[in-house]
C-alpha cells in the first residue's frame, strides 16, 4: 500500500483518476495549481486506487493524504 501525500498548500485542480483504477509508476493522479502553475501528483507505484481522498475545488495542505495506492 502507497499513500500518495500533497507536497504543499494548492488547490485540486484537477482528478485523473477513480478508485478501482489500475495505475503505473509515473502516471499523474491528480493536477493541483498553486501560485497559478499546474502541478501533477504522480503514482509513485504500481497498482490500484483504493481510495481517493480529495475532490476538484478542495484546498489541501501539507502532508495532507490524496489518494492510497494498493
Amino acid at each position: 500500500m502507497a499513500e500518495v501525500r500533497a507536497e504543499m498548500v494548492a488547490n485540486v485542480w484537477k482528478i485523473l483518476v477513480s478508485e478501482g483504477d489500475t495505475v503505473s509508476d509515473g502516471d499523474t493522479l491528480v493536477i493541483l495549481e498553486s501560485m497559478k502553475m499546474e502541478i501533477p501528483v504522480l503514482a509513485e507505484d504500481d497498482g490500484v486506487v483504493a481510495q481517493l481522498k480529495v475532490a476538484e475545488g478542495d484546498v489541501i495542505q501539507e502532508g495532507d493524504l490524496i489518494a492510497v495506492i494498493d
